[in-house]
């Protein structure tokens, strides 16, 4: 496809309104502090912060573990599904404005079945606000259950089986929280039942954690997608079968410098992936704790690496064939991308 010249300060413009999709969002990191202090009152919960401003202050993270604490502390709101289904809301109604055509929604539900909130409360909550985006904006919205990895296999399966009863509600399992110190083979018995259930397959892999957990997710795991996956520049052989095997990789860009992944966005190594021939795709992963939804991810990428009009179509692109939709799906989402950029052309 023939591709028009973009002046570099209209390329913002074009990004923000591209059609794409969001494979990273942990539903729990979307929720902003003035949520978290409407839940609160609302549910008579105390706050160990003065403020809005004084929780917005605490969001400086030195690493993923400093981060997951407060993260952990502001799901404590999350009682009850409405506060489930407004959470939800608020981050579709954001993805609806991203221009965001499908997105697909890590829930956390070992972080409140451990509070004594029943599975039913999280899962309906965010299956109803799923339905009313799709309904209200056409926005395709999945939802992926994630297990806490700093946990044990045996609290994953016991989570397992206390979703089935709502089965019809997610498409996939992941794994996600701590990384260091919890190589992927730790689940590979609870991943294989999973598999066997017919779920879809991803894990965080290769984000702090070392090359070698993003080849023990492919092969112990033998997950469809890799989540993060920005230390597999270190493997030469890993980035081969990566590159080969079209296996996706969601980056989460914003997140990276936030937890210092990477000292600054000038440093990301985002376009060495991508011109290595990986399906590398762009997320959020965390927008409330790290400074930005997804447009805010794909503009200030793009304007530290000096991106351009044949990077965005591809990592657009690849967001709808990383998606776990059928193949008809995405070539209409395909078909919309290709119509927005020729749409562009007749304008340049």
């Amino acid at each position: 496809m023939h591709l028009p010249h973009i002046a570099p300060d209209k390329m913002a413009a074009v990004l923000r309104g591209m059609p794409k999709a969001e494979l990273h969002i942990h539903i729990e990191g979307s929720l902003e502090p003035e949520l978290i202090f409407a839940l609160a009152q609302r549910n008579g919960v105390v706050l160990p912060y003065a403020s809005v401003e004084a929780l917005r202050a605490a969001y400086a993270f030195t690493d993923l573990q400093s981060f997951l604490d407060i993260y952990y502390a502001g799901a404590s709101v999350l009682l009850t599904e409405q506060d489930f289904f407004d959470m939800a809301w608020a981050y579709l109604s954001k993805a609806a404005a991203d221009n965001v055509v499908h997105t697909e929604i890590f829930f956390d539900p070992q972080t409140h079945t451990a509070r004594g909130v029943p599975m039913g409360t999280v899962i309906q909550g965010l299956q109803r606000a799923c339905q009313q985006a799709q309904q209200t904006w056409g926005l395709s919205a999945q939802l992926i259950l994630c297990f806490l990895r700093h946990l044990s296999e045996e609290e994953a399966f016991a989570t397992l089986e206390a979703a089935l009863p709502y089965r019809d509600a997610f498409i996939g399992v992941g794994l996600d929280s701590s990384e260091k110190g919890h190589p992927p083979e730790k689940f590979e018995r609870v991943f294989a039942r999973c598999r066997e259930l017919g779920l879809r397959i991803v894990a965080h892999a290769g984000e702090e954690g070392p090359p070698a957990y993003i080849w023990s997710a492919l092969d112990i795991l033998k997950v469809e997608r890799i989540d993060h996956g920005v230390q597999s520049i270190h493997d030469p052989a890993l980035m081969q079968r990566l590159a080969q095997t079209r296996m996706p990789l969601t980056v989460c860009p914003l997140s990276n410098i936030k937890l210092c992944v990477f000292p600054d966005m000038t440093q990301h190594n985002l376009k060495q992936l991508l011109d290595a021939g990986l399906c590398v795709t762009v997320n959020s992963d965390d927008p409330a704790y790290f400074g930005g939804y997804l447009n805010d991810n794909w503009v200030q990428l793009f304007s530290a690496l000096g991106l351009g009009i044949r990077e965005a179509y591809q990592l657009a692109f690849n967001s709808f064939e990383a998606s776990f939709v059928d193949e008809a799906t995405k070539r209409g989402w395909e078909r919309q991308l290709k119509s927005y950029f020729e749409g562009l052309r007749e304008h340049d």
